[in-house]
């Protein structure tokens, strides 16, 4: 992996994190200002009308295989159910309590990587995961 991969994915990771703390605020806001359920919906129709805008302006593939579609479809419920999830949880919790809970996915995902993918498990790994537990923890009191 060269040095430009590398930055990249760090410019990327980097704008995912702060555009998604951003969200989260201003997720936490509409459900206190409108009906979660209705604010998920037209939190997900923005994100979805952008999505497709940039789809037409780039140069992506339109090409769309039965098993991409299906893996991208399904996981296209997941996330709307986690989005639903998250802005009806802001309408009952704690802002930082809701957005905590909701942004440790990564160590699903890593657990599922490792379990179920043959991702390497680690020494290093499997103290990362327990430090998000404790990370939890911590913010949640």
């Amino acid at each position: 992996m060269g040095l430009a991969e590398i930055d990249s994915g760090i410019v990327f990771g980097s704008i995912t994190m702060v555009t998604w703390g951003i969200w989260t605020v201003l997720g936490n806001a509409a459900s206190e200002s409108i009906d979660p359920r209705t604010a998920a919906a037209i939190s997900y129709l923005v994100a979805g009308l952008l999505a497709l805008g940039f789809l037409v302006v780039s140069d992506a593939s339109l090409a769309v295989t039965a098993r991409g579609g299906l893996l991208a479809g399904v996981a296209g419920l997941f996330t709307g159910a986690g989005l639903i999830s998250m802005y009806i949880g802001f309408s009952q919790g704690s802002a930082t309590m809701v957005a905590t809970l909701g942004a440790m996915y990564f160590v699903v995902a890593a657990i599922i990587s490792m379990t179920v993918l043959g991702d390497e498990v680690t020494i290093t790994k499997c103290i990362g995961i327990a430090f998000a537990g404790l990370s939890i923890v911590l913010i949640t009191r």
